[in-house]
């Protein structure tokens, strides 16, 4: 148990570094901001994996089915996101504001903030059950000479299960519909 809690304060740090890694970057190179990447928004569907299980009773990971949206700000390199949590767990609704940095005419990657809520049942879902803060890390590709985008991110929800207190991650992925 105690390497879990070590691994997990690992996966916070990395959490944070990544978010100032990609702030800085910004600063740093603030025409790299300026591309139109990944122009657009989109719709789409996955699965989510839940990597950590509440300490307390041990439930919580699992997989669950993900509907994600992106709804991209042209004018600026900021996406607001949601993503809802479907059946295997309890549903879980988590919304978030992004920063998107461009990697190619195609790609970018992105760090996030927002919260999880969720259904308040006694089956955690893979973000937890309790409302938390998250950060979301995560990648979005647009498939040349189409509409279609995969997409890709970890959710770090802080202090995410009522009686185990930890941290729940999750990771997911899928593809969307671009319009």
């Amino acid at each position: 148990m105690k390497s879990l809690g070590r691994w997990m304060g690992h996966a916070a740090g990395a959490a944070l570094v990544a978010t100032v890694a990609t702030v800085a970057g910004a600063a740093i190179a603030p025409e790299a901001a300026e591309a139109q990447v990944a122009y657009g928004s989109y719709v789409g569907v996955g699965a989510g994996i839940g990597v950590t299980n509440d300490a307390a009773t041990g439930q919580g990971s699992g997989v669950q089915g993900v509907i994600a949206g992106r709804y991209r700000l042209l004018q600026y390199p900021v996406s607001l996101r949601a993503q809802a949590f479907l059946f295997g767990g309890e549903f879980a609704f988590v919304p978030t504001v992004s920063y998107d940095v461009p990697l190619s005419w195609n790609t970018d990657v992105y760090v996030g903030a927002g919260a999880s809520f969720v259904g308040g049942g006694n089956n955690p879902s893979i973000v937890g059950d309790k409302t938390s803060f998250v950060l979301q890390p995560g990648i979005d590709y647009l498939f040349p000479n189409s509409n279609l985008v995969a997409f890709g991110n970890a959710i770090f929800a802080f202090d995410a299960y009522r009686q185990g207190g930890n941290m729940a991650i999750s990771v997911q992925g899928g593809v969307g519909i671009q319009f």
